[in-house]
């Protein structure tokens, strides 16, 4: 198979971004999964197999399968929640061509506060304006499509949802933008925790500066795709 072949670097991409959230913290013993379309096939999608590491996940481990949670291919099996949770978004946003949840800890701790919302407070929050959505009811594992699908009507019109004393999950329409926006959600998260726990009042910016903001970050996302060719140097 050819070095360019698109879905063999789909493979080794998401591969990496596995690889990297754990350094980052961002995983959750062998739980929490990201699923990506495979290239070419608009009902097929990658996704970590059930049982092993984020850290030691290699591009020929991940799964395939398709709409119906069927394996198209792979050696392990596929966690349930996965399943119901990723298959469900695909199927009803044909925009999210990738779907990465995960208990990243300070947007949990935010959706573990009554009425928990992320901030206007700062740069990296503002590229989230407007495109968030919250489920502030936790409803227990997401074992059955009626789960996935409640999942889903509550991002209907977001491409994020934080998931009450859950974690999140973000949607984009390629693995780069959607890891970029995970990470500077969770950096946002972070420096929104650390300034609540002084104690003194958020300094929360004005929406019209935050739309602006937004708007201008969102046509800069170049470094998106230059955030995961960084990471696969590092790794290499």
């Amino acid at each position: 198979m050819s070095e360019t072949d698109p879905v063999q670097q789909a493979r080794i991409d998401l591969a990496a971004t596995f690889r990297w959230a754990d350094r980052l913290d961002f995983g959750e013993g062998i739980c929490n999964h990201f699923s990506l379309q495979v290239p070419g096939k608009d009902d097929q999608f990658f996704l970590n197999p059930q049982g092993l590491h984020w850290s030691e996940i290699c591009a020929s481990d991940l799964l395939i399968v398709d709409s119906d949670g069927n394996l198209v291919e792979g050696k392990h099996k596929a966690e349930p929640t996965a399943f119901f949770i990723h298959s469900r978004i695909h199927r009803s946003r044909p925009d999210a061509k990738c779907v990465l949840h995960a208990h990243t800890p300070n947007v949990t701790a935010l959706c573990c506060i009554e009425s928990g919302r992320l901030a206007w407070c700062s740069q990296n929050s503002m590229r989230y304006y407007g495109r968030v959505a919250y489920d502030d009811v936790y409803n227990g594992l997401a074992l059955d499509d009626a789960e996935g699908d409640r999942i889903c009507e509550k991002m209907a019109d977001a491409e994020i949802l934080f998931m009450g004393n859950h974690g999140v999950v973000v949607t984009a329409s390629d693995l780069a933008l959607a890891f970029d926006d995970l990470y500077y959600l969770e950096r946002a998260a972070m420096v929104q925790v650390l300034a609540m726990s002084t104690g003194r009042k958020l300094k929360i910016i004005p929406d019209d500066i935050c739309k602006t903001t937004q708007t201008q970050i969102a046509a800069e996302r170049e470094q998106s795709y230059s955030l995961l060719e960084a990471i696969k140097r590092i790794l290499s």
